[in-house]
């Protein structure tokens, strides 16, 4: 089964097909940080008012690291879990994924704060920046709750390993991002930072993604061991994604403060209350919130970039791989 501890090497005969073509869906979605130009952001960012200009500067301190936590949760513990060399071939990819979206922000951050000292700032936010730091101890609280997990051998092992791999998938990548993402959108909307739109449009896709391959281990798991899912898992997770939601609350009230028109605390708990609900529904668990998307520029987005993401077009960076595969072959 797809948690046995041990590390399957055989490719042939493909016990998860599926998981091999995400991995080959994800390789025909691939950009690079040098296909964007976020100057012509510059002069956006020189007409914003003061509290436009905090949001954005505490949002790309935020991204500063929050590819890298998500990079190092993958490599010390879903990658040695996941025991398919199919399924770790998609992780290999997303691993890529996330270092590239780590060089966005990277670009991003010497672009937008062209002060050394700024930048120096923005990158120690978990540090000085409550808001950024309560959020990075969320994800290192479930990152050290399978650090020292080597073998998967019991239910309550696999019921950790499940924990960990649902808050990475739909509380960090599936709500602290997407919570990002709506600044991001809100902008362009307005007709502002179509640059740091442009790139964020390909993470989004990336995170998408990174997000439904999770959910199709987890359904995977369902299928192989239904027990697993009790009813004691299941309020775990709904108390994971309700402390997710909370910590992205304050990190809302710290970036929008009394409000702009058409973004404050008030529509973001709405969105994040939407958000959460949808995670816990293709969780197979009940709404926790019950709340609509306030905001309309995301329903767009989501048409856009979430749905038939497999079947990208060429104008949305999707390049060409070569011959065919036969799942049935043996050697």
């Amino acid at each position: 089964m797809l948690l046995d501890p041990g590390m399957d090497l055989t490719l042939r005969p493909m016990r998860y097909p599926d998981f091999y073509e995400r991995y080959r869906a994800a390789i025909r979605n691939t950009w690079t940080v040098e296909e964007v130009d976020l100057h012509t952001d510059l002069a956006d960012l020189s007409r914003m008012t003061p509290q436009e200009r905090h949001l954005i500067n505490r949002l790309v301190a935020f991204f500063a690291t929050g590819d890298s936590i998500v990079a190092n949760n993958l490599v010390l513990n879903l990658y040695q879990h996941v025991n398919a060399p199919e399924a770790r071939l998609y992780l290999s990819r997303q691993l890529f994924e996330e270092a590239v979206h780590v060089q966005f922000y990277l670009t991003l951050l010497d672009t937008y704060l062209p002060d050394p000292d700024e930048r120096v700032k923005a990158f120690a936010a978990i540090e000085h920046i409550p808001s950024i730091r309560d959020k990075a101890e969320f994800c290192f609280k479930w990152i050290d709750s399978i650090n020292g997990l080597h073998r998967l051998e019991t239910a309550a092992e696999r019921r950790q390993f499940l924990l960990n791999l649902i808050c990475f998938a739909a509380c960090i990548e599936g709500l602290f991002f997407y919570g990002a993402f709506a600044y991001v959108y809100w902008f362009r909307s307005r007709g502002l930072l179509n640059g740091l739109a442009t790139g964020t449009n390909w993470v989004f896709r990336d995170e998408s993604m990174h997000m439904a391959f999770a959910f199709s281990v987890v359904d995977t798991v369902r299928d192989e061991e239904p027990e697993l899912f009790d009813d004691e898992l299941g309020k775990q997770v709904t108390g994971m994604i309700e402390e997710a939601v909370a910590a992205e609350l304050a990190f809302a009230e710290d970036l929008c403060g009394d409000g702009m028109m058409g973004m404050g605390v008030a529509q973001m708990r709405q969105y994040l209350e939407y958000v959460a609900d949808q995670r816990l529904v293709r969780l197979g668990l009940p709404r926790r919130y019950g709340s609509a998307n306030p905001f309309g520029f995301m329903e767009l987005q989501d048409v856009q970039e979430l749905a038939n993401f497999f079947e990208r077009r060429v104008s949305a960076y999707q390049v060409a791989v070569e011959g065919n595969v036969s799942f049935d072959e043996s050697f």
